[in-house]
């Protein structure tokens, strides 16, 4: 695919893995996703690029000083062209803001969230860089989606972010799912919400892999837990999985 340079405002655009274990983190992901690693250096804390085919497709880092104790997991960010302005409904909304916007020098600028039932999420607003310059193959991220036990909190609240256009997957009650759309982003939808009995949300991240079987057989071997053996759906095999630190992330070949 040719190399990714804008989103619409509202789409997931980036991901990246905030991970106690950096060097654990490359050697599970590195084979199974095919990744070369580009570390930054100390002036960008340790943050790493992982770089597929040479193009940036996600990012690992440390937690920052003085929260070390954060759980391993996907931080996904939505890219917006007013950080601020997304920001300042965030409260508004009934969501908790809890890192102000702040510039990351030669990159773009930068907030943190909570919506209301507690998943967190990012927001980009591009300078340099965009955010994933590939998506949608193998080595690439090609779904996000929120799970969260309040859906139909979860679908007003970014809905006051962002214009999305919600359409309900199933039933809405034994099985509640929304895909959501937005109204520059040509058909596909952007991302989902999905409804689930676990009572801490959070949003996951897929990746696309070449060989969902053979994906989840390096799970294993790599110290990560295959949660669900691979499994078929209109989207794709599917492999859910934990990483070796407990982070949960799906591999999935895509139809």
């Amino acid at each position: 695919m040719p190399v990714r340079d804008s989103y619409s405002d509202g789409a997931p655009c980036w991901a990246d893995l905030t991970t106690s274990d950096p060097a654990g983190s490359r050697a599970f992901y590195g084979p199974i996703l095919g990744w070369e690693f580009h570390d930054n250096g100390p002036a960008y804390g340790g943050y790493t690029m992982c770089l597929s085919g040479g193009r940036p497709a996600a990012a690992l880092m440390p937690p920052p000083p003085g929260a070390e104790q954060l759980p391993t997991m996907w931080n996904v960010y939505f890219s917006t062209r007013d950080l601020d302005a997304v920001y300042g409904k965030v409260a508004d909304a009934g969501g908790k803001p809890v890192m102000g916007p702040h510039d990351i020098p030669g990159a773009g600028r930068m907030a943190f969230a909570f919506d209301p039932a507690g998943a967190s999420f990012g927001l980009w607003q591009p300078a340099e860089h965009f955010g994933a310059a590939v998506i949608g193959e193998p080595g690439a991220m090609c779904w996000n989606e929120l799970n969260t036990p309040d859906g139909t909190t979860a679908d007003a609240f970014y809905g006051r972010l962002f214009p999305y256009r919600r359409e309900q997957i199933g039933d809405g009650k034994d099985f509640d799912y929304t895909v959501w759309r937005l109204p520059d982003a040509g058909e596909n939808p952007v991302c989902g919400r999905y409804r689930t009995a676990e009572p801490q949300p959070f949003w996951s991240t897929y990746f696309a892999v070449a060989d969902a079987d053979r994906a989840a057989a390096q799970v294993a071997e790599l110290g990560g837990r295959v949660l669900r053996e691979p499994f078929d759906s209109p989207y794709g095999r599917m492999v859910a999985c934990t990483d070796p630190g407990g982070a949960m992330v799906t591999f999935c070949k895509l139809p």
